[in-house]
């Protein structure tokens, strides 16, 4: 790829204020996904005092622990998970997403071990404050407007950091040592970007999904095309067949035991007469093995069973993304996650650091462009793709090509 020096000095200019604006928000991004990544080494121990219990004598039935949690939960319970061992509490899930919470019921002594509510969560706020700032609505646009000019400054940063000529092994690969720290500090920027580049566009292709303008479109092609979930996913215009006495807690969990399906195995309770079972497994290491089973809630039959392969495309993979983003794969995916949040910490300091040592006194120390520079043809359909696919970055690009109209109006009107 042959380097053009006036485009190179434009897209180092506005890698160079949009690195600086966003700079606040990617430390935010990066330390609040370094400690959610320790989510479970967190919880786990603060919470196993409700999670598990002193075996002692004969359980009693899930029907009367499901009565149990049905008197004292805060919001009814509509799911079960299947336990792992006999000395877990037996947990009954209210909620969805955000709302959900879940009481644990000893089955040995018949009493409520503990509730978790999630929104009362250290983790839940951690969480909060990397999605959207604790701000709701307007702090999740802003982290998602400042993740689609993060593409901007990955992709701008890869062209900056191309060799004009030929490669070199130092400056390039590894950073240069012997000259001055500001050099230094502008390879381990430089550098550490490139390593981790193909990585944090991973990473954010993770994190979009949950983002407000982008996620909703996304949602909506799902819907378009049919490549989301299949409409019988949920269960909810399956229709049970209403005939004589519904089949107890205790003998659907049989069947769902009898499935065999790995990972986090939950049972949905129906709604109403003529509501479902539905039999789900969470495997996020192993997406392919995810099942979901309705059943008849009086015969006891499955109704309709979806596999992975009845997800669409487009699903797929905005679940492997955000799975990986995660880092729900297993050990590796976790240390890889880990490893390019830290890298991208430090590449963000050492580019702090490079520049308080170029900004001069009284200068915010912005790069110049030749006024002779006009922008090509292939930068503007870049730039319009990105617009389109990302409509808060597509904004900020309109406001910004305002406010430089009527900057140069207005010194052209003087002069």
């Amino acid at each position: 790829m042959e380097k053009k020096s006036k485009l190179n000095a434009w897209l180092w200019k506005w890698h160079f204020i949009a690195g600086l604006i966003s700079l606040p928000f990617v430390f935010i991004l990066s330390l609040t996904g370094i400690i959610y990544l320790f989510k479970a080494d967190y919880e786990t121990p603060r919470q196993k005092h409700i999670k598990e219990v002193t075996i002692a004598g004969t359980p009693i039935s899930l029907q009367e622990q499901w009565d149990i949690a049905n008197k004292n939960a805060v919001k009814k319970p509509n799911s079960m998970v299947l336990k792992t061992s006999p000395n877990q509490a037996t947990e009954f899930v209210s909620g969805r997403f955000g709302g959900k919470s879940s009481i644990f019921i000893n089955p040995y002594t018949s009493k409520v071990s503990g509730e978790i509510i999630g929104k009362n969560t250290t983790m839940y706020s951690v969480r909060k404050l990397h999605g959207e700032l604790l701000m709701g609505g307007f702090g999740t646009k802003i982290i998602e407007l400042v993740a689609s000019w993060m593409i901007v400054l990955i992709l701008t940063g890869l062209y900056i950091w191309w060799p004009k000529r030929g490669w070199k092994i130092k400056g390039y690969f590894i950073p240069r040592t012997g000259i001055n720290k500001r050099t230094l500090y502008r390879d381990i920027h430089a550098i550490s970007g490139f390593w981790i580049s193909i990585l944090l566009l991973m990473i954010l292709a993770g994190g979009f999904p949950w983002t407000d303008v982008f996620g909703e479109n996304f949602k909506t092609i799902q819907k378009v095309t049919n490549t989301g979930y299949p409409a019988t996913w949920q269960g909810h215009q399956i229709k049970s067949n209403v005939s004589g006495t519904a089949l107890t807690l205790d003998q659907m969990v049989m069947k769902a035991e009898a499935l065999q399906l790995p990972g986090k195995v939950t049972v949905s309770f129906p709604k109403g007469p003529k509501g479902v079972f539905s039999v789900s497994n969470f495997n996020p290491s192993d997406l392919a093995s995810q099942q979901k089973i309705h059943f008849d809630q009086y015969s006891g039959k499955p109704i309709l069973k979806h596999t992975w392969k009845d997800v669409g495309i487009l699903m797929r993979g905005r679940m492997w993304f955000m799975a990986f983003h995660q880092g729900e794969f297993g050990g590796w995916n976790w240390w890889l996650i880990l490893l390019t949040a830290i890298l991208f910490t430090i590449m963000s300091i050492s580019a702090l650091a490079s520049y308080v040592l170029r900004k001069r006194k009284k200068s915010w120390g912005v790069p110049k462009v030749p006024t002779s520079f006009k922008v090509g043809y292939g930068v503007v359909i870049l730039i319009s793709i990105l617009s389109l696919i990302f409509p808060l970055f597509g904004g900020s690009i309109l406001i910004i090509l305002a406010i430089e109209y009527f900057r140069k109006y207005k010194f052209s009107k003087i002069s």
